[in-house]
């Protein structure tokens, strides 16, 4: 499809940078290589695959403006090759410019709708995507976004071999009923969308599922030793339902940092080092927006003596960069609308607007909150991340502080102090949990200073401090 194929006759006086400036990418060409057309279409692929861009021929790799003899002859050899080397047909506009007396012209290819977008020729079929300034060939799971792309469909929506009669949702129910007040109904997962008219599972259903069978579904979290990465002080790794991960990744937080509080004439003002509702909103946001098609990836959420930051696979799923935006600006487009849905129903997250701007919102309301502690958000094509900075006002370590214990925490200090010399294993039994969950507890409890152990591993004993 072409879109104003030829526009000749429309010579005007442009400056390079503006031309550049126009462009979401681009490419230069100091002429149009008619026998090696890869050289060139494997960019049209990648704009037409990504967010558009646009090639320049008659300027140089070092933006040096050499000028074309015939554009009109260009035009027409450029819309031949791309009728004979690609498929599907992406949408292009071929623009004269005049520039300081020479000519060039500009090759606009818009966002595809139907990608992938192949080069095909030298019996190859190559989709090729932007990698910084450069276009390559898509890798397996680019392809498989592309392809869900191209067919109007998203991870969360497509269909899987996992029957749910064999799968329950109690976690959700409960999560639904807790934060809604209202009774959890049966037809609720098919008119989600967790559960198809078949009746199997959704993606979205099998990571809301109580045993999620997705091993993509998986948090790491890590509490560093000081501002960089390094030693670690505790580290837990989880697998499963994304409201159970929800869970665990706010329980971790709550035992690795501080809060503070500040003495008063009739009693003390508490002062956490995290806005909790910024911090919930990041996890939720993460959680929802991350690419599931990345097998191997996972959400990393590492705690700094200064900051915390969480890491998902996947970048903006518009593809643009989130550091060159205003924040204001960025609407809520969902990679995965099935999960956002219901993470809506659930009131973890807005209907309306961007979680980004609550994150900033509700960081900027906590106490000490000063310009240069803001959120910072950063994405590349492969991942995002989000950056909270703790406040300044938070009492550093040794001075009067608390550390907020979760309840299964709790339960193990109640343990501790019936019987002193209980061992991890017996804790496990008692509470139902991991023996490996236990000792994750017992090393975070041992770390804020509230635990210690005394004498050997076999025959020793826990002190409560």
């Amino acid at each position: 499809m072409y879109r104003n194929q030829y526009i000749i006759g429309k010579s005007f006086r442009m400056e390079l940078n503006t031309l550049i400036a126009e462009c979401t990418a681009y490419d230069f060409k100091v002429m149009l290589e008619e026998k090696k057309p890869k050289s060139w279409l494997k960019s049209v692929s990648a704009f037409a695959n990504g967010m558009g861009g646009s090639l320049f021929f008659g300027i140089d790799n070092d933006g040096i403006v050499k000028g074309l003899d015939d554009v009109q002859c260009v035009c027409e050899s450029i819309s031949s090759r791309i009728r004979d080397y690609m498929d599907p047909l992406p949408e292009v506009e071929m623009v004269p410019h005049d520039v300081d007396g020479l000519h060039i012209l500009q090759l606009k290819v818009y966002a595809g709708h139907y990608t992938p977008y192949y080069y095909v020729g030298d019996g190859q079929r190559i989709a090729f995507v932007r990698v910084g300034d450069e276009s390559m060939p898509a890798t397996a799971e680019q392809m498989v976004r592309l392809v869900l792309k191209g067919s109007n469909k998203t991870f969360d929506s497509l269909h899987t071999d996992y029957k749910a009669e064999d799968y329950s949702f109690t976690i959700l129910a409960n999560s639904f009923k807790n934060r809604t007040k209202q009774e959890w109904d049966k037809k609720y997962p098919l008119s989600f969308g967790l559960v198809t008219g078949t009746g199997n599972l959704t993606n979205a259903g099998a990571l809301f599922a109580d045993d999620c069978p997705l091993w993509q579904s998986r948090l790491y979290c890590t509490r560093w030793d000081g501002t960089e990465k390094g030693d670690a002080i505790n580290d837990a790794e989880f697998t499963g339902n994304v409201l159970m991960l929800l869970r665990e990744a706010m329980n971790f937080v709550k035992s690795n940092t501080k809060k503070g509080w500040e003495k008063l004439p009739n009693g003390r003002k508490n002062k956490p080092e995290y806005a909790e509702r910024a911090i919930l909103e990041a996890m939720v946001n993460h959680f929802i927006h991350r690419d599931y098609t990345v097998m191997g990836g996972e959400v990393h959420l590492d705690i700094y003596n200064d900051r915390l930051t969480v890491t998902s696979p996947g970048g903006m799923y518009n593809g643009m960069l989130i550091q060159n935006l205003d924040i204001k600006d960025v609407s809520s487009e969902r990679r995965n609308p099935i999960l956002a849905n219901v993470m809506a129903q659930l009131d973890y997250m807005e209907k309306r607007g961007s979680g980004l701007t609550r994150i900033c919102n509700e960081t900027k309301a906590l106490e000490g909150f000063k310009d240069e502690l803001k959120p910072v958000f950063k994405s590349t094509p492969t991942q995002f991340q989000t950056i909270i900075f703790a406040s300044s006002d938070t009492p550093n370590v040794g001075d009067v502080s608390e550390m907020k214990l979760t309840e299964r925490q709790q339960k193990i200090l109640n343990l501790i102090k019936e019987s002193p010399t209980i061992t991890g294993k017996q804790m496990s039994e008692t509470l139902s949990v991991s023996q490996r969950t236990i000792e994750r507890d017992l090393s975070a409890l041992q770390t804020i200073g509230v635990l210690k152990h005394e004498g050997k591993n076999n025959n020793g004993m826990w002190i409560v401090i």
